[in-house]
């Protein structure tokens, strides 16, 4: 084309001064035509044109060359560059041809080459990937119960399976409760009974369906079955058996099935964990940089085992013998690890602390494994029971074969000659071969900062309102909630059954109901099948305290009291119109205060006369009168006659 415009632009002239030319000539003839000689001599005419004629012709032919001769050349001069064109596309179309068969071929080689890795990383058990929505996995027969499903141990199998990378999990979850306790597991299953069709996504970062803990620390150390660390089944002190799981795979779907299930339904994404909250965009990023948005969250995120800072700065040594105890895999491990030494430091005397200090020494009168529990308190549970109590319970562990050392300050921890070297700040020595450090819980709060969610600075958490709401459209429940208690202030609870209760309220709430928390928890500790109380409220040895006792008869017991009810976990299910009830039908009887046997009773817990706190000692099934005293909020003249409405001298 650029050779046709050079032609043209040689030619035009040229074109132009033969048009100009013959223009001229035709004015000329035309011109000669008109102005015609009067007399002409006849041998002119008769030998040459007349007007001159003969130089018009010359000019005509002149131009006509010139028109056809140009007219070859542009014609030659465009189908040659038609030609070149036409060769050129056909060149940058061969080009991209072979660029894109050269971009399969790589993609095909990193495909394989990704997919090789992969097979090499994931373990021979798991050759199935988590089943896409579009070929759903077949469905667990109807009659499977929890009571079997975890026999030949599914749960961890269907946790890697929701753990693989998957282009079909949703981006979106209308519910969306990250944590996979017991708060976010009673959370779903609220949202679900006032929304049968929501779709509700749990993100957790354990391997693990939803479970409950306090069989780890209870029901599973008195385990006859020697495979219970991977059946984690166990038989309650009514002689039942369980799972600690609250329900078997069949219950959930997959998170790949949740955005096209017709009916909704609950999902568990396991070993994910949700790094960012954008509360703006209701959205939240995991480790993995996928996004997931919602219309609803909660969070529950529990918390992590403290543990004492001179375990943390004693060295790599100390540290691979110490237990935090929390999840399965710490069950799994002291178990293991109690079966193959000669002796157990547990440091703490709290709940946790004394639980497992019963189970172990339970475990050490057939293994011969010594069991050593201390702590700064002067006696077991010395933050929670009455200094009367704190001792008499003291002594009872000691009956289990533990060897208990109070008021002990631990000041160094050191590893010499494969053992640990435990220093107290008194100078006392204390030789083992492991610890197992129960000293509180830390709330976790790692996603404040991006939800720019507030903490409360005085008990740790979340800090929500009395609806458990932190913002518009994000809750928090069980043990990283700070919340507002109605009725006895801002409050931050770490048990199993304030796990229930806020998680089931929060999901009520967002659903809709707008329900303050007024239902109070309860919680509850066994120190073997012999003894156990429940409790409820505030219940700080700090307080002043009344305690009221009786005689205790055979049917006192955690092992009664679940035969009769016949459940293990002693969770509150019962409402305020029950407590009435049972109230209106207590029948009085001569109360007995303080005995050097505490066999039962009622400890009650006040500030400014009034009854904050409740704690049943080998009392059971009474929870709902106690919860009715802590509502109503009155003064109480005599408490004795108060400790008649549950019953204590019945025999």
């Amino acid at each position: 084309m650029l050779k046709c415009r050079t032609v043209w632009r040689k030619l035009a002239p040229l074109a132009r001064a033969s048009s100009t030319l013959c223009r001229q000539n035709v004015r000329r003839t035309g011109l000669h035509n008109v102005r015609v000689p009067g007399h002409v001599p006849a041998a002119h005419m008769a030998t040459r044109p007349t007007g001159g004629g003969g130089g018009t012709q010359l000019y005509v032919l002149v131009f006509g060359a010139a028109c056809v001769g140009g007219g070859v050349y542009v014609y030659r001069h465009l189908k040659e560059d038609r030609q070149r064109y036409d060769e050129r596309i056909a060149s940058i179309a061969s080009w991209q041809h072979q660029s894109a068969k050269q971009e399969t071929t790589s993609v095909q080689k990193e495909t394989l080459a990704t997919d090789a890795i992969e097979t090499e990383a994931v373990p021979e058990s798991e050759p199935q990937a988590a089943p896409s929505s579009e070929e759903p996995s077949p469905p667990v027969p109807d009659g499977e119960t929890a009571a079997s499903s975890e026999t030949t141990d599914p749960l961890p199998a269907a946790g890697l399976d929701t753990a693989q990378p998957s282009l079909t999990l949703p981006s979106h979850a209308p519910y969306l409760l990250i944590g996979g306790g017991t708060a976010s597991f009673a959370a779903a299953r609220s949202i679900r009974a006032r929304d049968p069709g929501a779709r509700v996504l749990i993100v957790t970062d354990e391997p693990d369906l939803p479970y409950m803990r306090p069989p780890l620390s209870k029901e599973l150390w008195f385990s006859d079955d020697p495979a219970v660390t991977d059946s984690l089944r166990f038989k309650q002190w009514n002689g039942k058996e369980r799972s600690i799981y609250f329900q078997p795979p069949s219950f959930y779907i997959t998170p790949e099935e949740l955005s096209n299930a017709e009916n909704g339904g609950v999902a568990v994404l396991t070993r994910k964990k949700v790094v960012h909250m954008d509360v703006r965009g209701n959205k939240v990023k995991l480790d993995d940089d996928t996004e997931i948005s919602y219309d609803k969250c909660l969070i529950a995120t529990g918390g992590v085992p403290r543990n004492l800072q001179v375990i943390d700065r004693a060295g790599e040594e100390v540290q691979k013998r110490t237990t935090l105890f929390r999840k399965i895999d710490d069950f799994r491990s002291l178990d293991k690890v109690s079966r193959n030494i000669k002796s157990i430091t547990v440091i703490g005397g709290g709940f946790l602390g004394s639980e497992l200090a019963c189970a172990l020494g339970r475990r050490s009168h057939d293994s011969g494994l010594e069991v050593i529990q201390m702590f700064p308190e002067k006696g077991n549970m010395g933050k929670v029971l009455p200094e009367y109590l704190s001792n008499w319970t003291t002594d009872k562990v000691k009956t289990e074969g533990v060897k208990v050392i109070s008021e002990a300050l631990v000041k160094s921890v050191t590893c010499k000659d494969d053992q640990l070297e435990i220093k107290l700040k008194d100078g006392r020595l204390v030789k083992t071969d492991h610890i197992v450090a129960a000293v509180g819980l830390e709330p976790n709060v790692d996603l404040a900062k991006s939800a720019g969610l507030e903490v409360d600075s005085d008990f740790g958490g979340y800090r929500v309102n009395a609806e458990l709401q932190a913002r518009s459209n994000i809750w928090v429940a069980g043990d990283a909630a700070c919340f507002y208690d109605i009725r006895l202030g801002r409050r931050r609870v770490e048990h199993h059954d304030h796990a229930v209760v806020s998680g089931r309220l929060a999901g009520e709430n967002m659903t809709g109901a707008n329900k303050p928390y007024w239902h109070q928890s309860m919680f509850w500790s066994d120190l073997g099948p012999d003894v156990g109380y429940e409790a409820i409220g505030l219940v700080d040895s700090s307080l002043p305290t009344v305690g009221v006792f009786a005689k205790a008869t055979a049917k006192d017991t955690p092992k009664a009291a679940t035969e009769k009810s016949g459940t293990g976990i002693r969770s509150e299910s019962e409402t305020e119109d029950v407590a009435s009830s049972v109230v209106a039908a207590s029948t009085p009887a001569p109360a007995v205060t303080h005995k050097d046997d505490y066999g039962k009773g009622v400890i009650f817990y006040l500030r400014d006369k009034v009854v904050v706190g409740i704690i049943l000692w080998n009392v059971f099934n009474r929870m709902p009168i106690a919860r009715k005293i802590i509502k109503d909020g009155e003064e109480h003249a005599d408490l004795n006659e108060v400790a008649k409405l549950f019953n204590i001298h019945e025999d």
